[in-house]
């Protein structure tokens, strides 16, 4: 056993008695390889062995600390394997370079960009003078680069190495670890080289055969639905999605490479199970007795982030290829693959989009990284991404439907639109997911290098293709009024901003495209995104689906839910009724809970479906294809029980920041809803009120949230656009008749709208007598009254409650506490008569 390790717990000290304790002790590695280099046939291995341990013990010195890294008995014993093979390929071949060949097949794969430099001097000073022969790999390298072109990818240098040594790794282990940030390539590595080596096969190549891929994301189901459990009521065995896999694998008789696939996070809590796999026993045993003995066919792979919660004896036990973003991608070859799938009408202008790419797009993605700031932290392949989507948004309408024609005008204007369509792609696409403050710095950036017809910021703007002229957002929609008869929760003012968010979700989600809204609580993203999917989008082809995720949803839930949603299509393929699409809007998507090892089942199995478009049926364990779908999520920023989320997943989605509203876009909000009430329930003169309420509510809230900071004894001093919003829901609560045309009580009603929001939560008489003064002090400069005159009695108080019984409730002022404390004990006798625990209570005031 090996005590000390993320998932081993020790044993009990009088379990404990009963062994004999016996250290082990690192063994003499060079003898090891010697012995082992022998008997693959080598005549003098002693120099190439005290070499190969050589080069293990300086790497494990001089190299980086990377999780995935290993230079122990195992990661020995896999040089010397490959060496054996290489020596029964080639024996005649000098044996030192058959070593150092060896070593760098072996370890070349997982090593970082930098890293990969100081190894490469390593082997060269304990190898002076060797150099490492350019292979030819043939017919398989042909076929990686075709396969790549027919999955619409870019066939360069540094994808195909890594498809390579893959390749290479799969030949010396049977686990195998894609290892790198998201967006490095690690689903389409292993998807190409195993449709590169199906195309071999016709060709009788020796080690090429028909491969066939089998994937899940063990994270998204429980422990006893991946490995099987005993049913706790019947104690009948019920087998795992793997068990089946891993069963049907073993007994396919035909010649062909089986790669269990395993497209999710790693740790503890299910990889120690799998141990005995991965190491020389090739074994699964579960817990019913049964254990399936791997075959030779059979790899094990694993695609994950990192192996930050791994053990160190997972880590040994497989080969491990790292992928980086940057260098196994790059925006060039991401440009040149979408380039690729432009509509036809749109191809003459490929030289047009090419140049916009290469003067602005490395630049602005380098600015991005240097200067902006993010609600939530963005990958670089999803900033690629996002511009590329939009883009597509406005190219969709010159993809000719059926008996179509595109008329010649609207062409001739597309030579004109390329140019305002890129600037506005690239400024939301790199900047959407910004605040305020970074749009600004991004706005000044994209300005200077090209000129705009306008002084606003882009954002602010949207370029209409039709009439070829850029537009502000209120312009582009017919302003609603605001019915007052509506619950206030109901109301929605149209904003330039809340157009601009509306019709970015739109552009994105008619692609079937996720979109992803970020911003602090109280910015209204989820209303927002309610009010387009309901009454926004085409009713007769988009039907929305309402999730809310909480800490406590679990996979399967979310799983059944939506599975409820689905009308089976054909055999195994389900989704929405025939001609219609899903919008399903995911709110408070990093609620979730994080387990131990940080991974969040309910996000898992939206990726999974994500990346491979389906999950498993956990009762006859097939495979789920759903189609027709799109989601929209909405989530604040990490913090106070809201969960950082994997960039698995966040990759996948256009990012669109909701941030704090401006005061402007406040004040225009809460006075149009307050101008309808007063059109519709109060006097004219009344509307005079409008502005000061406005403006002295914004006032209170400002001064609230300088001073009123959060401390550990103050640590519910938080405030946010909501508490805004209660202000002006408690005085449309109130009883117009009553309120009349007398301005002083609707100043009193205001004070006690203010009073309960704010005053209610402070602790203490210092805070309280702060925020007194500054009613007072508002009173004075906003209302032009002073407090004793609006004021004769305190505390002020309003309330429902006077008129028991009343039908509707009048909200009104309670101008005698006698009157007001008689009704309370009577509501609390009523009480007390009625239960068996009365509540004895002393009123007071």
């Amino acid at each position: 056993m090996n005590p000390g390790y993320a998932g081993r717990a020790e044993l009990p000290d009088n379990l404990k008695a009963l062994f004999r304790p016996m250290a082990m002790m690192v063994p003499d590695y060079a003898l090891i390889a010697e012995i082992s280099l022998f008997s693959f046939g080598f005549g003098d291995p002693r120099p190439a062995s005290k070499k190969m341990v050589g080069t293990f013990t300086l790497s494990s010195e001089q190299l980086s600390a990377q999780d995935h890294y290993d230079f122990g008995m195992r990661a020995v014993k896999s040089v010397i394997n490959a060496a054996g093979l290489l020596k029964r390929a080639m024996p005649d071949d000098d044996e030192t370079l058959l070593v150092m060949r060896a070593l760098l097949d072996v370890n070349r794969p997982k090593f970082l960009k930098d890293d990969l430099l100081l190894f490469q001097g390593i082997i060269s000073d304990l190898f002076p003078g060797s150099t490492d022969p350019v292979r030819d790999y043939g017919k398989l390298m042909e076929m990686i680069e075709e396969k790549s072109r027919t999955n619409n990818l870019q066939p360069v240098a540094a994808f195909t190495s890594k498809c390579i040594q893959l390749y290479e790794t799969t030949t010396v282990r049977h686990g195998l670890m894609l290892v790198g940030p998201t967006g490095g390539g690690k689903t389409l590595v292993n998807k190409v080289l195993a449709e590169a080596q199906c195309a071999c096969n016709e060709f009788n190549l020796p080690g090429l055969v028909t491969t066939k891929r089998v994937i899940m994301n063990p994270k998204a189901i429980t422990m006893g639905q991946l490995y099987g459990s005993f049913d706790d009521a019947t104690h009948e065995w019920a087998d795992g999605i793997l068990c089946k896999l891993f069963r049907e694998a073993v007994y396919d008789t035909v010649k062909r490479q089986k790669w269990v696939v395993f497209d999710g996070p790693v740790d503890a809590l299910w990889i120690e199970s799998m141990n005995t796999v991965l190491d020389e026993n090739k074994k699964l045993c579960l817990v019913s007795g049964e254990i399936i003995t791997m075959t030779s066919w059979m790899r094990m792979i694993f695609e994950v982030e990192d192996l930050s919660v791994a053990s160190p004896a997972t880590v040994s036990r497989v080969g491990i290829i790292y992928l980086e973003p940057t260098t196994s991608v790059g925006t060039a070859a991401m440009v040149k693959s979408w380039l690729q799938t432009v509509p036809a009408v749109v191809e003459p202008f490929k030289p047009q989009l090419q140049a916009l790419f290469d003067a602005l797009f490395d630049e602005s993605i380098d600015f991005h990284k240097r200067n902006l700031k993010e609600y939530v932290r963005t990958v670089e392949p999803n900033l690629w991404r996002s511009v590329l989507n939009i883009i597509d948004g406005f190219f969709t309408e010159y993809v000719p439907q059926e008996g179509e024609v595109i008329e010649k005008e609207r062409l001739d204007a597309l030579k004109s639109n390329i140019e305002p369509i890129f600037i506005f792609a690239l400024s939301w696409g790199i900047a959407g997911a910004c605040d305020w403050e970074s749009r600004a710095k991004f706005d000044v950036w994209i300005k200077g290098k090209k000129s705009l017809p306008f002084t606003s910021m882009v954002f602010e703007q949207l370029y209409d293709v039709t009439e070829m002229k850029w537009k502000g957002w209120l312009d582009t929609v017919t302003i609603l009024p605001v019915d007052a008869k509506k619950q206030f929760s109901d109301l929605v003012v149209q904003t330039p901003d809340s157009i601009g968010y509306a019709f970015m979700m739109q552009h994105i989600m008619c692609q079937l495209k996720h979109v992803l809204c970020i911003g602090p609580t109280g910015t209204s993203k989820t209303s927002t995104i309610k009010q387009k999917l309901m009454t926004g989008m085409d009713a007769a082809v988009y039907a929305p689906v309402f999730l809310t995720f909480s800490a406590q949803t679990g996979a399967n839930q979310t799983q059944d839910i939506l599975d409820a949603k689905m009308d089976k299509r054909r055999k195994g393929v389900y989704g929405p009724p025939m001609g219609k699409r899903f919008t399903i809007f995911v709110d408070d998507m990093n609620m979730p809970l994080r387990e131990v090892y940080f991974a969040q089942p309910p996000i898992e199995i939206l990726r999974q479906w994500m990346d491979h478009q389906g999950w498993y049926d956990r009762k006859i364990h097939q495979k789920s294809t759903i189609i027709d779908v799109c989601f929209i999520g909405a989530m604040g920023p990490p913090g106070g029980g809201r969960q950082p989320v994997t960039n698995r997943f966040l990759r996948h989605f256009n990012h669109l920041a909701f941030p704090e509203l401006s005061d402007n876009s406040m004040k225009l909000i809460f006075s149009k809803i307050l101008t309808a009430h007063m059109d519709m329930f109060f006097p004219p003169q009344m509307k005079a009120m409008v502005d000061p309420l406005c403006e002295a509510s914004l006032k209170v809230y400002h001064k609230c949230l300088e001073e009123l900071l959060p401390t550990p004894a103050k640590s519910h001093y938080t405030f946010n656009l909501r508490d805004l919003a209660k202000i002006f829901q408690g005085i449309m609560m109130a009883d117009a008749k009553k309120l009349g045309d007398d301005s002083l009580l609707l100043m009193r009603l205001w004070a006690h709208e203010c009073t309960r929001i704010f005053r209610d939560r402070l602790t203490d008489d210092p805070d309280r007598k702060w925020f007194d003064a500054l009613l007072k002090q508002l009173f004075t400069e906003v209302f032009k009254k002073q407090w004793d005159v609006a004021v004769p009695q305190e505390p002020v108080m309003f309330g429902d409650y006077m008129i028991p019984g009343a039908d509707p409730m009048l909200y009104a002022e309670v101008t005698d506490p006698a009157a007001c404390r008689k009704v309370m004990e009577a509501v609390l006798d009523e009480y007390n008569s009625q239960t068996n625990k009365p509540m004895k209570l002393v009123m007071f005031m």
